[in-house]
């Protein structure tokens, strides 16, 4: 009940909609089928937030459990108090209850655990008491045999106790924490020069903790690894060393002992605290900017995956190379590969008139509606000559250039082996390039969503955290697309809610064996498929021909009676489905009112809207309302621009500081957060977002440095 509560009001929600909703996860439901098939009890929520929610519920499910965990063990030691379990009951931090369970943990040998061991314990109690004379009392002490031989010895010992004691106080640790998080500083300094110069604006770096942005901790992070940086987090240690020594010294107490304590407080914070608050504050600095890049990244990919598919076109894939020469793959309206070959238009060969003659023959044996170049190696000639190319031919051919991220990943994967076994790894390149522009998702979905290019630093983000975040947006999006049952692969159906790889692969095969699927009901008896599965899976996969035209829809199994139900109450059949002639159904609801028409079919408002949609139009492609990609016919060189043109483009990649827009040219041009927009934005993905078409003005241009800075305020200035 608490965590709902918590969870209530951290997210805004309706107590009744949140308890639904750790009701649902807990009984295992998916997110995918959450967001879509359960709106009635979560108030429609969308997927983002699901994720979101649940990535805070298994967070603070776990914190309870350390709580319990925690609590126990301090009890099995007979020093629970209530100050004790209330601390832990308010901790609201994994850090939190781990600084309360510090004093108890079973430690490795340390200098305090040495003079407990001497019995100076109650010495250190004596003097924390501060009520008699410190040096009078370790006399008491004194035993050669314990290794304490002077009364000096004693007050070391202790010393190195109450250090300890200082260190592991729960509370001062919180302080000391604030204080570095808020007021330090972090200092960095170059201590090996980058032949690149990555990290030159570091050399002499110091700035605020608070204001460091999340890309330079993680930029220092990275140099710090590479061992070109040293990095502290530096706070005035006679300001921190007064707040260890406060929380301890009593008002009149003895002068002696508070003497002793302050010098023991200086030494724990020396050696015990400040480098562990700094170790807790750096990670604390490179988790928050780590979440930053996972969630850019996450921001980046969804619009990449959901790029609108150039459907039902015969594609040429041109995968650029020097040497090597450019590998050719020409793919059918389904992808299907039916012709390869290798051409050298670029140097050192430079074979332009034999390249444009295989390509001509192949366009032409092909009927090739258009040719897909990867953004790569040799990239820019080979747009080159591309375009040179369209102009000296009749057929109507147009051109686009693709992000090939990955692509090299996937041919040499066992995957790409198994998908296309007679094609050596450099061909299997030329053949994803061409299907990146036919269906963006099927064929990004094969590869490690890490190789796809469009994050910030995600080779250093935490593997399993990133792996989760980016296999939810991979799933989000399969499953607001959906898939095809007959033609799917193993690598898009894993994806499927509900679905695993092991029974992706038992779908394919079940499909090969007893020829299409020509119902969903059919799923039941693929093996390990059960009642579960398929309730989860069934309204994300489409069959396109099937007996039911429900099973072309996102219209659930559990409503296909409802659904009939609406039809029947407004004169409809499944042969006009079928023909698309409910247009007017939307209109004919409101006018008989949605409330009467939802209690009629014993649905909710809500999932009612979403069966209209999909009766209106079945097998319809939410990607195909999206801007849809810009196909060339000529080129535009960096040697063409001059500042003050007006350009049109795509955004490519969307980071912390701005964003890169394909202007057409071989490198992408450059909109700092500044140029975005003239109000004010916390980040370039307020506006932007990949994929998206702008319009924007050079501003600065190096050619030299192939550098293009744009702005999108001023033109939108120009046209006001």
């Amino acid at each position: 009940m608490e965590i709902s509560r918590q969870l209530t009001e951290e997210f805004n929600l309706r107590p009744d909609h949140v308890e639904n909703i750790l009701k649902l996860l807990d009984e295992g439901n998916t997110i995918p089928f959450i967001a879509r098939y359960r709106k009635e009890m979560t108030g429609a929520i969308d997927d983002q937030v699901l994720r979101a929610l649940n990535d805070r519920y298994e967070y603070l499910k776990n914190l309870e459990k350390r709580k319990q965990e925690v609590a126990a063990a301090i009890t099995e030691q007979n020093k629970m108090t209530e100050e004790i379990s209330a601390s832990i009951a308010c901790a609201q931090t994994m850090t939190e209850i781990e600084d309360i369970y510090r004093p108890f943990k079973q430690k490795k040998k340390t200098r305090a655990s040495v003079a407990i061991e001497k019995g100076l314990q109650p010495l250190a109690e004596f003097i924390l008491a501060q009520n008699g004379d410190p040096y009078a009392e370790a006399e008491n002490y004194v035993n050669e045999e314990k290794g304490v031989a002077t009364a000096k010895d004693a007050i070391a010992g202790v010393k190195d106790i109450i250090a300890e004691i200082i260190s592991d106080n729960a509370e001062l640790r919180k302080k000391l924490r604030s204080l570095l998080e808020n007021h330090g500083e972090m200092q960095v300094k170059m201590v090996k020069d980058d032949e690149k110069g990555t990290y030159a604006m570091y050399a002499e770096y110091a700035e605020l903790v608070p204001e460091i942005k999340n890309h330079r901790i993680l930029a220092i992070n990275r140099g710090e690894k590479e061992e070109c940086l040293k990095v502290k987090v530096y706070f005035n240690p006679d300001i921190a060393k007064r707040v260890c020594t406060a929380k301890y010294i009593i008002a009149n107490g003895n002068a002696e002992c508070a003497k002793l304590i302050e010098e023991a407080a200086d030494d724990g914070y020396d050696r015990l605290i400040q480098p562990s608050i700094e170790r807790e504050v750096r990670a604390i600095l490179t988790d928050k900017a780590s979440e930053q890049a996972i969630k850019m990244f996450e921001v980046n990919l969804r619009p990449l995956l959901l790029q609108p598919p150039v459907k039902g076109k015969v594609t040429l894939g041109l995968d650029p190379a020097y040497r090597t020469g450019c590998k050719v793959a020409v793919v059918d309206e389904t992808g299907k590969v039916l012709d390869t070959s290798v051409v050298y238009p670029v140097p050192p060969k430079n074979d332009i008139e034999g390249a444009k003659a295989k390509l001509k023959a192949l366009i032409s044996k092909h009927h090739v509606n258009v040719i897909s170049i990867g953004n790569g190696t040799a990239s820019k000639e080979t747009e080159i000559f591309v375009a040179e190319l369209l102009k000296e031919i009749t057929e109507s051919v147009s051109y686009a250039v693709v992000n090939e991220a990955g692509a090299s990943v996937y041919s040499a994967s066992p995957l790409a082996v198994e998908e296309f076994p007679d094609y050596d790894l450099t061909l299997r390149s030329a053949i994803s390039i061409a299907r990146r522009l036919q269906d963006p998702l099927a064929e990004l979905i094969k590869i490690d969503p890490k190789s796809i290019g469009v994050g910030q630093y995600q080779h250093d983000m935490d593997k399993k955290r990133l792996d989760s975040v980016l296999g939810g947006v991979l799933e989000d999006c399969v499953n607001n697309v959906g898939v095809d049952l007959n033609t799917a692969s193993v690598s898009l159906l894993k994806f499927v809610a509900g679905l695993n790889s092991g029974i992706a692969k038992n779908i394919v095969a079940y499909r090969e064996e007893n020829g299409k699927f020509t119902s969903r009901a059919q799923l039941l008896k693929v093996s390990k498929l059960g009642a579960k599965a398929y309730e989860q899976c069934a309204g994300f996969l489409r069959i396109t021909d099937g007996k039911n035209i429900l099973d072309n829809t996102a219209v659930h199994p559990e409503s296909y009676k409802k659904a009939e139900k609406l039809l029947s109450l407004f004169g409809y059949t499944e042969a006009d489905v079928r023909e698309r002639k409910l247009d007017e159904l939307p209109k004919k609801v409101k006018a008989y009112g949605e409330d009467k028409a939802a209690e009629y079919c014993e649905l909710d408002k809500a999932t009612m809207s979403d069966i209209i949609t999909e009766l209106v139009k079945p097998g319809r492609d939410i990607r195909d309302s999206l801007p849809q990609r810009q196909l060339r016919k000529d080129i535009l060189g960096i040697e063409d621009l001059s500042v003050g043109m007006i350009v049109e483009g795509t955004v490519r990649n969307v980071i912390d500081f701005g964003a890169f827009v394909d202007i057409g040219v071989h490198q992408d041009g450059l909109v700092h957060i500044s140029e975005i927009t003239d109000r004010y934005i916390k980040h370039p993905s307020d506006v932007l977002k990949v994929g998206q078409q702008v319009k924007a003005i050079i501003i600065t241009l190096d050619k030299k440095k192939q550098r293009i800075g744009l702005s999108l305020k001023q033109v939108a200035k120009k046209a006001n």
